[in-house]
Order: C-alpha cells, then sequence, then structure tokens
C-alpha cells in the first residue's frame, strides 16, 4: 500500500524517509530515525515495534542485514511485513513478506533504498530510484521529494495515494524535517508545498533552537 524511501545523506551525515500512501497519515507510524545510528520504514501491514525495535537494534552496533534478519524472524507476520533499514555507513536492506500485495519490492543504490508494496509494477521504485539519484548534491529533503513524486507519476500505488510524509534527522534527536500530509487530493503536491512553507519560515529557526551542545540555543530563536 506503500511507496517509501530510506537514504543517509553522505555531505551531511542526515538520515531521512520519504512515503506515500493511499491511506490517511503515512507519517505517524511509519517513519523512524536517529541521528549518527539510522532509519527504518516499516509498512504492509505496518508493525511500529520493528521501526522502534529496529532504531534500538542499530543503536547497539548491528547492520542492517542483522536487523532485518533479526527482525523478520522474530515477528509471526513475516509474511505480510515489508521494512527497511539503514544503519550509519549508509548500508541498506529490505525485507519484503511473500504475502504483500503485489507489485512489492525495492531496489538498492549507495546510500539509498526504494521499496513499496501494492504498487503498479517494479517501474514506480526504478524511477524513484533515479530521480533520487540525479541530484547527489540536492539537499535530502529535495531528492526525497522528487524521488516520492517520480514514483507517483509512474502509478504509484494501485488505489492511488492520500498521504505523504518526509522525516528528516541529523545531528539532534528531534527531526530538521518532520512533514505530514495526513489526508489530501494531491498529497505529494502538497507536500512541496510544505516543503517551500516550512524551508522559509521554520527550517532557520530549528537551526538555533537548544542542542546537546548549546542547550541555551542561538539568538533569534522564537517562542512558540
Amino acid at each position: 500500500m506503500t511507496l517509501s524511501i530510506i537514504a543517509r545523506c553522505p555531505q551531511t551525515g542526515e538520515f531521512g524517509i520519504g512515503a506515500t500512501t493511499s491511506v490517511p497519515a503515512v507519517g505517524k507510524l511509519l517513519t523512524h530515525a536517529y541521528p549518527g545510528v539510522g532509519a527504518v520504514a516499516t509498512q504492509g501491514l505496518l508493525n511500529p515495534y520493528l521501526g522502534i525495535d529496529g532504531i534500538r537494534l542499530l543503536s547497539d552496533g548491528l547492520t542492517s542485514r542483522e536487523v532485518v534478519d533479526e527482525l523478520s524472524h522474530a515477528d509471526e507476520m513475516e509474511t505480510r511485513r515489508q521494512f527497511a533499514v539503514i544503519d550509519h555507513e549508509g548500508r541498506t536492506a529490505v525485507w519484503t513478506g511473500k504475502g504483500c500485495k503485489d507489485w512489492s519490492g525495492s531496489l538498492h543504490g549507495a546510500g539509498f533504498s526504494a521499496q513499496g508494496n501494492r504498487l503498479t509494477g517494479p517501474e514506480v521504485v526504478w524511477r524513484a530510484a533515479k530521480a533520487f539519484e540525479a541530484k547527489p548534491d540536492a539537499a535530502l529533503v529535495d531528492r526525497l521529494c522528487e524521488a516520492l513524486a517520480a514514483g507517483l507519476e509512474t502509478g504509484g500505488d494501485r488505489l492511488g495515494e492520500r498521504s505523504s510524509t518526509v522525516y528528516i534527522v541529523a545531528k539532534e534527536e528531534y527531526p530538521l524535517w518532520d512533514i505530514r500530509v495526513d489526508d489530501h487530493d494531491d498529497p505529494v503536491g502538497e507536500l512541496f508545498r510544505l516543503r517551500d512553507v516550512f524551508a522559509e519560515k521554520l527550517l532557520p529557526h530549528i537551526r538555533k533552537m537548544a542542542s546537546r551542545e548549546h542547550p541555551g540555543g542561538e539568538p533569534g530563536e522564537y517562542d512558540v
């Protein structure tokens, strides 16, 4: 029911997840990431604990492949699950259960993976991957949005899309980007619009907020 892409930016070290699906509020439970550790996208017959436990295992030093092996074997509904993992070195691994709805599968590249289930065909993840690779020096948020747009233009979810999300962590434990389109006739188009709004009105303040290194924040931070 979902197209997603997980990635690590080699320039900034940011970890990000982008996703779009036919059900509302994809960003609420699918996205899991932690700075310097990695990211997990969980979909199909969604089990949020695959993301929660996946981040814990990555924090313990397991590779993406080891995380997928451990979590898939511990889940009694593994045939219906799909989840993707990227570790601190940018290595990716994906589990796609045999019971996921066609078309389902994944495509790996350097520092990223695109995956989906109930898609119109394998060309969806292929186009998403190619779009992500097209501008390697662009900001991670832009590359994730472009990947989702390319996958959608190729067919996307067989039932259409209603929600989308981009979630990115940088150096802090709170997200640098957390864009959620919970229910919309054009969720990816709305994702682009909100990206521009956040870039102008929110991102400059997030960069000045309290950090582990500077608990007082920087001048210019505003009150909420």
